[in-house]
């Protein structure tokens, strides 16, 4: 069914919710092939608001937030699809499994309330999926386990709940179990209700403790252990505030194939999830900094509301996915923008901080890419919006005569330096622009243009994510790059002291030009910067000359003298020189300068210098090993282990960058998904000659 405008609608429900009690966002969290986005169509048709199952492959529907949501097979960015189930909306957030794309899962946390944690039956709980499991815990969001490809060959449905049991913890349960009909699963039962089939189970009464416990209904644990019959409604009024709570994980088994469960897990959602009053809102400031009254989630109360996705085309332009947490929000009305990462993710947070006025225009309720209008929305629900110019991912929008700042969700630190260049100069003209949309829509993308070496950078999560990045900058805005090899910022010291002459005397007719100045270098502490000491005497260079050698020698030594590095921490003496009355100038001392630095290093041994950055890794204890000896032979210091949690342990070690440049990678693939590694500056320290000598000199 299709609107005058040509959006499609779904299946014809009504996308709009009245109130946050008639809401659940829920985000379906899971390793790459556990079949989330096969799960969200069942469910759609479960729901009656797509056709069938398969829709969304075929063509009859799409659920892709942008076109480019699946790229060879796999999804790379979060989608959003709604439907209505016994009169509530719940908007389903599809997210990527793949590590490389971890920050459209915290934009997908971000707008979600509670989460379906997705785990295949025959695939299990491996180390990625407890990463994932990690990443859910740390921001408290509630959880339900889905064991889904029942019907798989390879499915062991208990084997994968103990697996999850061991991994997520006691209070991971099942609240329904598979009916077989030999190898097929042709039903559930729900443990819940009384009944002879949920005694049989032997699970019954060790699920209704652990409901009763963890939703700390004191009283009605009394009444249970007397013996009391308690009534399911009351049961699952307390399973909801035990989800909510983050603290108990029913567990849902679903064939998304054959539809079994799916209707149950629905149900869940509306009668256990925790709907958006209920999930506790982002902190709230004003653009001054300062804190401001916490928000609820009130339809009635001052508009709060968050871009939590930013997609852009060159022809359609920028649609924004939007999370209302408060107010009300109407089409057409003007809103204040307010971006401020750096006030809380400190300077390099990505994106430069900005306040504006902007009319937010028309609203839709996103369905994947179809868009069906919508005149207003209300706390707690999800919108798009088209031609949001001026917001970009992560920013608030808050009204005109009361602006409010969300503390952005932490974002997800690119590892993985990846240097480009234009292929044509029409390439060039066009990709700054292109990279900037690419950036706003993508917190995890940091674009950076490094002073010192002259290089593009983009700074990814990993390969799958570069990659994905420059098919969009093809594909999207018909820009073609190349790749080229990353340069690391070196430096270059002076290893002791030398003299040396500059003498730059030329004559071509005319005026001349004539200087000599004689220098001494010495090396100075790490830091310590440079310095620039005069001890002429007797005028044998003239003192408006002077400032003409030392500016002669900084340039220099921006250049470099061995390998086109900056050269730092050095003092350079100005011991004696000559002049001449009519051809001496300021440029001729420059040059004599620079050229008596050049003697100099050719006199004496110059040290190529490293940048350092201090390291963490965090990876299972059996691999802390491994991981020490490969820090090892990239010659790195090992500073010593800390345990993270029970079965974690970091490893501090100080590394050169050199050795770091594709350390995301490698890592990752080391440690099959487990290990994480941040890193921060440290200092510079003299890079080993046999090492240096490897190193290429920078045209």
């Amino acid at each position: 069914m299709a609107d005058k405008g040509g959006n499609r609608r779904a299946a014809g429900q009504d996308l709009g919710a009245s109130s946050p009690d008639r809401i659940r966002n829920v985000v379906l969290v899971g390793p790459a092939g556990s079949g989330k986005t096969t799960l969200t169509e069942t469910l759609l048709a479960a729901s009656g608001a797509i056709p069938r199952a398969g829709s969304v492959r075929d063509g009859t529907t799409v659920t892709d937030f942008e076109e480019s949501e699946h790229t060879h097979g796999r999804t790379v960015s979060l989608a959003v699809a709604p439907l209505v189930h016994a009169g509530t909306k719940v908007n389903l957030i599809d997210t990527p499994g793949y590590a490389d794309f971890v920050g459209e899962l915290r934009a997908g946390l971000r707008a979600a309330d509670c989460a379906l944690f997705v785990v295949a039956a025959n695939e299990g709980v491996d180390d990625g999926t407890r990463a994932l499991w990690r990443e859910c815990a740390a921001v408290g969001m509630p959880r339900v386990v889905v064991i889904t490809k029942l019907d798989q060959a390879r499915a062991d449905y208990d084997g994968v709940l103990r697996q999850a049991q061991a991994s997520f913890g006691d209070k991971v349960l099942p609240l329904y179990v598979p009916v077989r009909s030999g190898a097929e699963v042709t039903g559930l039962t729900g443990l819940l209700a009384p009944g002879p089939e949920a005694e049989e189970t032997g699970l019954r009464g060790e699920l209704i403790e652990a409901v009763i416990e963890e939703s700390e209904d004191e009283t009605l644990m009394d009444r249970y252990l007397g013996g009391e019959e308690i009534d399911e409604e009351v049961l699952v009024a307390d399973l909801e505030r035990a989800v909510a709570r983050a603290s108990f994980h029913p567990v849902v088994p679903v064939c998304s194939m054959t539809g079994v469960g799916c209707v149950e897990l629905l149900d869940l959602a509306v009668r256990g999830f925790p709907s958006p009053a209920e999930h506790p809102s982002p902190e709230v400031f004003l653009p001054s900094g300062a804190a401001a009254d916490p928000i609820a989630c009130d339809p009635g109360g001052p508009l709060v509301a968050e871009v939590v996705k930013t997609t852009s085309d060159p022809y359609v332009g920028r649609l924004s996915l939007v999370r209302v947490f408060s107010g009300t929000l109407v089409a057409d009305q003007p809103v204040h923008v307010s971006g401020h990462f750096s006030s809380f993710f400190g300077e390099g947070a990505g994106h430069a901080d900005h306040d504006e006025d902007e009319k937010v225009g028309a609203l839709a309720h996103p369905f994947g890419r179809l868009l069906s209008p919508a005149e207003q929305v209300v706390a707690g629900d999800l919108c798009a919006i088209g031609r949001l110019s001026r917001a970009e991912t992560g920013d608030t929008l808050s009204s005109v005569g009361d602006p409010r700042v969300l503390r952005p969700w932490s974002m997800p630190e690119p590892l993985l330096p990846v240097a480009i260049v234009a292929r044509s100069k029409a390439d060039e003209d066009k990709l700054s622009q292109a990279l900037g949309r690419l950036a706003a829509e993508d917190p995890s993308l940091r674009v950076e243009n490094n002073p010192e070496t002259h290089q593009l950078v983009l700074w990814t999560m990993g390969e799958s994510h570069a990659e994905v990045t420059l098919e969009r900058l093809a594909d999207r805005y018909a820009v073609h790059v190349d790749q080229e090899p990353f340069v690391v910022s070196l430096r270059e010291t002076f290893a002791g002291k030398a003299s040396a002459q500059g003498r730059h005397v030329k004559q071509s007719g005319g005026h001349g030009q004539y200087a000599v100045c004689q220098i001494e270098v010495e090396p100075l502490p790490e830091g310590a910067g440079f310095e620039f000491v005069d001890k002429v005497v007797g005028g044998a260079v003239p003192r408006q000359f002077i400032p003409s050698v030392e500016k002669g020698v900084r340039a220099q030594m921006e250049k470099g003298c061995r390998l086109g590095h900056p050269m730092v921490d050095l003092r350079v003496t100005l011991l004696d020189g000559k002049a001449h009355a009519v051809d001496s100038s300021d440029m001729a001392f420059q040059t004599a300068g620079a050229l008596a630095l050049r003697e100099a290093a050719a006199a004496a041994s110059v040290t190529m210098l490293e940048p350092y950055d201090n390291v963490s890794v965090v990876v299972p204890d059996e691999m802390v090993g491994p991981v020490m000896s490969d820090l090892s032979a990239r010659r790195a210091r090992l500073l010593g282990t800390d345990k993270v949690g029970e079965d974690r342990t970091q490893v501090l070690a100080e590394v050169p960058q050199t050795e770091l440049v594709r350390y995301a990678v490698d890592l990752r693939s080391s440690t099959h998904g487990a290990g994480t590694f941040t890193r921060t500056f440290a200092h510079f320290e003299p890079m080993p000659e046999e090492v240096a000598r490897t190193v290429p000199p920078r045209d």
